[in-house]
């Protein structure tokens, strides 16, 4: 009898442990939070016109053609820009160094050509700022949807020999890149 005591009375101590076990027991929710979405900004720069604002033929020692371009900010992000230049030489008499380049923003109107001077020297040599990453001295900066207008002036000097029956092209190279992160 005691061992049916015995038996009974663990049989109990296990069904009281499984059903204080049911006491324990736990109410859980989820909830799902969608559509969470992340896009990149862009840097995206351009001119107008886009190409050949500054030409002149039959050049003569001391003439001169002043040009307005105009640069934008057509991405999402705010961004610096440098400008280079590069010329070909149709030959080896050189006009391209023999030329004269100043680059002023526009001020009053590029016939007045008042504003401030960005750089002033050779055609060939013609920069604004330096299009290594980062900040550098002379970069340009422009805000979303912004932008600037630049007047261009080529000269042949009036002191100008040797160059005749030259010709040169120039590209202006437009680098830019982001404010943002980055210093």
């Amino acid at each position: 009898m005691l061992r049916r005591t015995l038996v009974g009375l663990v049989a109990i101590g296990i069904l009281a442990s499984f059903m204080g076990m049911g006491g324990f027991s736990l109410f859980t929710a989820t909830t799902d939070n969608d559509g969470n979405a992340f896009t990149s900004g862009n840097v995206e720069i351009s001119t107008s016109p886009a190409s050949a604002f500054l030409t002149m033929s039959n050049m003569t020692p001391g003439d001169s053609v002043t040009a307005n371009l105009t640069v934008s900010n057509d991405g999402t992000l705010q961004l610096r820009y440098a400008m280079t230049t590069a010329t070909t030489d149709d030959d080896s008499l050189h006009l391209d160094d023999a030329l004269t380049l100043v680059i002023r923003e526009e001020g009053t109107d590029c016939t007045t050509f008042d504003g401030t001077q960005l750089y002033t020297g050779t055609l060939a040599g013609g920069v604004i700022g330096d299009p290594t990453p980062g900040s550098d001295t002379g970069d340009r900066t422009l805000n979303v949807a912004a932008h600037e207008h630049l007047c261009f002036k080529v000269t042949l000097p009036s002191d100008a020999v040797g160059p005749m029956a030259a010709a040169t092209t120039a590209t202006f190279t437009f680098d830019a890149e982001q404010t943002t992160n980055n210093p």
